[in-house]
């Protein structure tokens, strides 16, 4: 599926009265959930569960090689901690939360609540860290790792690259 086809997706998910879609093709698989929510009471929530989708390494034989300079550096020098001697770290102990979508980053369901996790918090597998929006819908990002949150690398209500370092976990033992 494309990332066009998913977006239409979300679209046809936001306009219907569905609560809940799940859809599985293969290896892909989406889950999207819709609920009333806090400061944006009006508009739908989904969940994001990214999964892992297999990209061949190879360029397919026929097609032009496509570049993006522009975007690998965008994308490269947000993962890098401005701590240097959290990059040290990063690299060999710290576990990453990345942004699975474009979109802005909320660190709390509204303005007047608390924020979803911060420095020094226990996080599960699958529990809430963070909103990303996207399309005027409001995705619940869920932790793929378990340990703790000891860096936050992205400002609240800031703009996220696909896959941008959110948050930095150090492994539960």
């Amino acid at each position: 599926m494309t990332f066009k086809e998913v977006q239409e997706l979300i679209k046809l998910v936001g306009k219907s009265n569905l609560t809940e879609f799940k859809m599985k093709n293969g290896d892909f698989e989406v889950s999207i959930r819709t609920k009333k929510y806090g400061r944006y009471k009006d508009r739908k929530v989904s969940t994001v569960q990214p999964s892992i989708i297999p990209v061949p390494s190879a360029p397919v034989p026929g097609t032009p090689a496509v570049t993006a300079p522009a975007a690998a550096r965008s994308t490269s020098e947000a993962t890098v901690p401005s701590d240097p001697g959290a990059a040290e770290k990063s690299g060999t102990n710290y576990l990453e939360i990345k942004s699975p979508m474009v979109g802005t980053f909320y660190r709390s369901p509204s303005p007047d609540k608390p924020n979803y996790v911060k420095v020094g918090d226990s996080v599960e597998v699958g529990s809430v860290v963070c909103i990303v929006e996207a399309m005027k819908l409001f995705n619940e990002i869920e932790s793929e790792v378990a340990g703790t949150i000891v860096k936050v690398m992205a400002d609240d209500a800031s703009p996220v690259e696909y896959d941008q370092v959110l948050y930095l976990v150090e492994p539960n033992s």
